[in-house]
């Protein structure tokens, strides 16, 4: 919470960048303590690594300090309040943390427990939950993952055109620096 009220207060770009790769770390560290390592290496590598190398590069290319006016942070302000609303009215019907009456250790969790050694023939159930029944959904995220860094790659190479590492683009016209 430290860390999130911190990236409130502050108008100096660059340490915005870094402290929302420390905010990715601390989430690291809580999905690893919730046992959900997956997630947690999921958040290390996108959320520190990548989104801030992206972060990085894009201050790069604009300044490093924020310049809002009052209008435009009470825009800010009225969609994140209406995103949180949602958020929370949308999480009101979900069962209480660790509650073993849930829907999903009531169907899922026994089927896997009894049947995956059987049906996959594998004895270790995590391993078979891992390697078989999310098999696609992993899958998919390394390809949502990699589509999305060929996607940032293409629009960071867009800006190397005919000029060489040189050229910027800036009010539609070209301008070339000389090469050190």
């Amino acid at each position: 919470m430290i860390t999130g009220f911190a990236l409130l207060r502050l108008r100096n770009l660059f340490a915005v960048v870094m402290l929302t790769g420390l905010y990715s770390l601390l989430s690291a560290a809580l999905f690893v303590i919730l046992d959900a390592v997956d997630v947690a290496f999921t958040e290390a590598a996108v959320g520190a690594g990548v989104a801030s190398i992206l972060m990085l590069s894009t201050l790069a290319r604009t300044g490093r300090e924020q310049h809002l006016s009052n209008d435009d942070s009470l825009l800010a302000l009225v969609v994140v309040l209406v995103t949180g609303i949602a958020l929370l009215y949308g999480t009101l019907d979900m069962p209480s943390y660790g509650d073993a009456n849930a829907p999903a250790h009531q169907h899922v969790a026994p089927r896997y427990l009894e049947e995956s050694g059987e049906a996959i023939g594998i004895p270790n159930v995590v391993t078979s939950v891992l390697a078989s029944y999310r098999g696609y959904d992993t899958l998919g995220e390394v390809t949502v993952i990699f589509t999305a860094g060929v996607g940032v790659m293409a629009l960071l190479m867009s800006g190397m055109g005919r000029g060489g590492r040189g050229s910027r683009r800036q009010g539609g016209a070209k301008t070339h620096r000389p090469d050190p």
